[in-house]
């Protein structure tokens, strides 16, 4: 009888530490994404600022190589990333593609001027930057034009923004709630082993004593939550990178290390500070309390 009163105790007890591993596991899933957003944040605000650009409309009367030693000018400036000639035939060829009509045949001559499409760097893709950057292009005597959308410059750095201040309100505000719901799952796994904890006191084990084989086993089940979390982020990783594999090549390896270390600090670091709470709180309890 005693021997099946232990087994289903042991049982109980292993039902509960897996639990308590796959709801703090899941939770540390959904940190560790929080943190993928947070520190590749930057990235993808350079990712769309730099696809931002302008066109650089050239003379009617500019000559190729003149045109090609502008644009490698252009090359060697701080503030470009890229840069593409594009000639007077080539225009002519892709409006022609897009209209479906030759047009040059009805005008009976190509209106259309040799262009340098221009990807600025992230940090220059303002509203200010471009405005100094065009001024400065209009210097050229080669270039008769620059084209670019304000409204886009203005609309993509208002929602960049807009959107880190999201993503920061929304991390700060689950982290809270992972605190609290492994916090609550700890408590209630110390609360399973209350009368335990009772019966090692009456037998005059110390406080450290009780606490230690509590401790160590938190700091384990923070590790194997860690790793459940780690391999359900390379998981998720792995699905997105099949399905949008040029995005997810902004996400920076070393910054997965970090953020992987990160998950395993914060999934042993609350386990143990929990436990050592919880357990401290039922080591105060008197016998009648624990019924309660």
């Amino acid at each position: 009888m005693k021997n099946t009163e232990g087994k289903i105790t042991r049982n109980r007890l292993r039902s509960s530490s897996f639990s308590s591993i796959i709801s703090i596991s899941l939770v540390l899933f959904m940190l560790g994404i929080v943190g993928i957003l947070i520190f590749n944040a930057r990235k993808l605000s350079d990712y769309v600022k730099e696809n931002i650009g302008f066109s650089i409309f050239l003379q009617d009367d500019i000559r190729e190589v003149d045109a090609n030693f502008l644009r490698k000018t252009l090359d060697a400036s701080t503030f470009v990333r890229y840069t593409e000639y594009i000639s007077k035939e080539r225009a002519a060829k892709e409006l022609k593609e897009e209209l479906g009509e030759d047009f040059i045949t009805f005008l009976g001559y190509n209106p259309l001027s040799a262009s340098i499409d221009v990807r600025m760097k992230a940090e220059y893709a303002n509203q200010d930057s471009i405005n100094k950057i065009e001024n400065y292009l209009l210097g050229f005597k080669q270039i008769k034009e620059v084209h670019y959308q304000k409204s886009l410059v203005s609309l993509v750095n208002e929602n960049v923004s807009k959107i880190s201040l999201v993503i920061i309100l929304f991390s700060s505000l689950l982290l809270f709630i992972a605190i609290v719901l492994i916090n609550n799952t700890i408590r209630l796994s110390v609360y399973s082993r209350r009368f335990l904890i009772n019966t090692m006191k009456l037998v005059g084990a110390t406080w450290g004593f009780i606490r230690k084989p509590f401790l160590l086993k938190s700091i384990l089940h923070g590790l194997y939550a860690a790793l459940v979390s780690i391999l359900l982020l390379l998981g998720l990783i792995y699905l997105v990178k099949r399905e949008f594999g040029d995005l997810i090549d902004i996400v920076d390896p070393q910054l997965l290390i970090i953020i992987f270390g990160a998950v395993v600090a914060i999934g042993v670091l609350i386990n143990l500070i929990s436990t050592y709470f919880a357990v401290n709180k039922f080591l105060r309890l008197k016998v009648d309390d624990l019924y309660y």
